[in-house]
């Protein structure tokens, strides 16, 4: 053939483009070679780039892409048009056992990354002999490889070549096929430009109030501004409830990254009510055109430029954008996937600014693969990482659990930003604990509920929720949070709830929620009650009671409702075992004082790899991705999603029928999504409540099983686990 196709595109007047298979070599080689020249891997990229498509010169693929394009005007046979197995085949041939670092990624570029024993099993296929194996051989550094210090790093470092490869091979078909999305990408925003906007944002804070909590705030901040000089690495800032937390820390990521040659800042939250808030505080000092938001809740339809929702929904693929807010489980999940759509951001994480707001949220059971993934993006790819919170865990040093065998191993030297010597807690200390680790039961903890006009009641499961909630009156507002409520729902009433308490002065309020309002929302409650739980999330609860110090001390009720039941859920009772440890008269919020607890917690873990993410990935000759990907998931999800009848979401159940599966639109539905137990699904389905729209998508359609203060509706039963989302 005189050229080998790599893609055609059919125009109106029914003329065809064709882009040649060099051509998208050659593109997607320089793509590859720029992004992985961040890591100092350039021409790693470019050859994996100039190799990752030679199987299509097979005589199959170029019938197969020439027939049901309609380029060709007669019938062409084809029996295997698989193609990406030979760039891996052609690579081991020519550059031997440099060739291990990029077979995996080329033969795996469409499928995902296999497992070594599958992967043996492609590479034992034969060469076709209608492809010429004549290639540009590149000289190979092989001494960056050795700074690869340990076995945990290899798959990291194999899996960002992967990143690199399928990024370029995507963004080069994009330039061919729809040159608009091409043109649309990308914001060339600079650092220099954030922090002008940022500068000019913090003029304005100098015109606050001259309040205490104002001055030590500023004073936060100054710290940040400091120690943003300091050369990459990881970093911690502690700052409790109050002390401006997320400001001080976009203070230090914007001057860290100017000063460091950063290309980009991302920060991590691990509840999706939070990343509302915080983007909303972002896009006012940086403008909405700057900061993308990439979870399950958010909705691009809402934004009215259509220009910048395309570019916002192209960023998304990608990462590409300044500024990204996103969740712990898109992360780390992305960090630890085999899929060419979940890696293809990775790379555009290198030479960044990570922070990991509300750090003590990340789960113990996998908490050795993500801290052994942050110190390879640190060492390998040049990421700083800081951690923020008012619950600072142990991060650091090597910490042995109760099986001999379980063993934290830490990151070697973290840099606390905030001096021990200004005394925050003490400083910005706004609320009492009162324990009583009696049992009640849900009259009880009603009874002392309504003896105040406004209080917040968190419990650890929808079911405590559901039976506080309806033994409160019915009189002024009243509010229950939790997830049988679809996300819409929850960000209605969270909203509903901020406006009362900012407007409605005289008015009874009580709010009965589960922990999805207990770190990062922004409100603020005179009296605050938590069922027992670990001293972390006790905290986060004080962190809305009092929060802007408008009365002296104010108390948080801890109660146990242990008359009722036990403790749902391992995580949860684990937890609270370990803060019943801490014994004697105790500053609860010092810092000391969490750092025992966190000690506690910790030595009566049995693992810190639930999953096995060691066993699957820490042997560079044995390295299964796939699996890997497979059990490496942060939420449990044995459940089911179903969407529920509230507001318009059966119009969009109707579009679903009609017009099938669209980004946006699943997007939209997410927004009237509730997680069911798997035993409440099926008995849902066995009463016939459930239909299957299409394939997996499951709706409850019925009015009467949605109820508008409460959400979903599963019979005399809640779900009895612990929310941690």
């Amino acid at each position: 053939m005189e050229n080998f196709i790599s893609h055609i595109k059919s125009n109106p007047d029914s003329s065809f483009d064709i882009q040649t298979n060099d051509e998208h070599s050659s593109g997607v080689a320089s793509l590859a070679e720029s992004f992985a020249a961040e890591f100092g891997f350039g021409e790693w990229g470019r050859a994996m780039g100039l190799l990752h498509d030679k199987g299509k010169e097979k005589v199959d693929f170029q019938n197969y892409i020439r027939s049901v394009s309609g380029f060709s005007d007669k019938p062409l046979r084809w029996d295997d048009k698989t193609h990406a197995y030979v760039g891996a085949l052609i690579a081991k041939q020519i550059y031997g056992t440099l060739s291990d670092v990029m077979t995996n990624q080329i033969a795996g570029h469409h499928a995902g990354l296999y497992d070594y024993a599958d992967l043996k099993d492609v590479m034992q296929k034969q060469l076709p002999a209608d492809v010429d194996c004549k290639i540009e051989t590149l000289p190979l550094d092989s001494h960056s490889l050795t700074r690869v210090t340990g076995s945990e790093e290899v798959n990291h470092l194999w899996r960002m070549l992967y990143s690199c490869l399928v990024d370029a091979d995507f963004l080069d078909t994009e330039r061919f096929m729809d040159v608009e999305s091409f043109r649309n990408r990308g914001n060339h925003t600079t650092m220099k430009d954030l922090k002008n906007k940022l500068d000019s944002k913090l003029i304005e804070f100098k015109n606050l109030p001259d309040t205490s909590v104002n001055k030590i705030r500023q004073q936060v901040q100054d710290e940040c501004h400091k120690a943003s000089d300091l050369p990459p690495g990881f970093f911690s800032l502690t700052v409790p409830t109050g002390g401006g937390k997320t400001i001080s820390s976009i203070v230090w990521a914007v001057n860290h990254a100017l000063k460091n040659g950063k290309r980009r800042i991302i920060i991590a939250i691990p509840y999706t009510s939070i990343i509302v808030q915080t983007a909303s505080v972002l896009k006012e000092i940086f403008g909405e055109e700057n900061v993308l938001e990439h979870h399950s809740n958010n909705d691009l339809e809402i934004i009215r430029d259509d220009h910048l929702r395309h570019r916002m929904k192209l960023a998304t693929e990608n990462w590409d954008y300044p500024i990204v807010v996103t969740t712990n489980v898109q992360l780390f999940e992305s960090i630890y996937s085999n899929k060419p759509s979940a890696c293809r951001k990775l790379h555009n994480i290198c030479n960044s600014v990570l922070i990991l707001d509300e750090v003590q949220t990340l789960p113990t059971d996998f908490l050795q693969p993500v801290v052994d993934s942050l110190k390879c993006y640190q060492h390998l790819f040049g990421v700083s990482v800081l951690f923020t919170t008012a619950s600072q865990p142990i991060l650091s040093g090597i910490i042995e659990g109760c099986n001999p065998r379980s063993i934290f191993h830490g990151i070697d030297s973290i840099y606390e930003i905030i001096p021990e010597g200004m005394n925050l807690h003490e400083k910005l200390k706004r609320v009492e604990l009162d324990i009583d680790n009696n049992g009640k039961t849900y009259d009880e903890i009603a009874t002392a509920l309504v003896m105040h006009d406004r209080v917040l009641c968190i419990v650890n499961t929808r079911r405590d929720a559901k039976e506080l909630f309806d033994r409160l009156p019915d009189e002024g507002i009243k509010i229950h949070l939790s997830r049988m409520m679809c996300p819409a729902h929850i960000g209605k009433k969270i909203k509903e709830l901020k406006e009362a308490l900012k407007n409605d002065g005289n008015k009874v309020i009580r709010v009965i929620a589960t922990q999805l309002i207990e770190a990062g929302v922004d409100i603020d409650f005179p009296v605050v009650y938590r069922q027992e739980a670990g001293l972390d999330s006790i905290l986060q609860a004080a962190g809305r009671c009092n929060r802007e110090g408008k009365q002296a001390i104010c108390p948080t009720h801890v109660f146990s409702l242990s008359k009722e039941h036990p403790l749902s859920g391992s995580a949860i009772k684990d937890a609270n075992y370990a803060r019943l440890n801490i014994i004697g008269e105790r500053d609860w919020f010092a810092p000391e004082t969490m750092t025992e607890y966190f000690r506690y917690l910790y030595c009566e873990k049995t693992t810190f790899d639930k999953m096995d993410i060691k066993h699957w990935l820490y042997k560079p000759e044995e390295m299964c991705f796939e699996t890997a990907a497979k059990e490496f998931r942060m939420i449990d999800d044995k459940g089911a999603n179903v969407i529920v009848n509230w507001e318009n979401s059966m119009e969009l159940v109707e579009r679903l029928r009609l017009d099938g599966v669209s980004y946006q639109l699943m997007k939209k539905l997410s927004l009237f999504s509730v997680s069911l137990a798997e035993r409440d699904f099926l008995e849902m389905k066995k009463c016939g409540l459930v239909e299957e729209v299409i394939d997996g998508v499951y709706v409850v359609g019925g009015i009467d099983q949605y109820d508008e203060y409460v959400g979903m509706k599963t019979g005399n039963h809640w779900m009895e686990e612990v929310l941690i989302k």
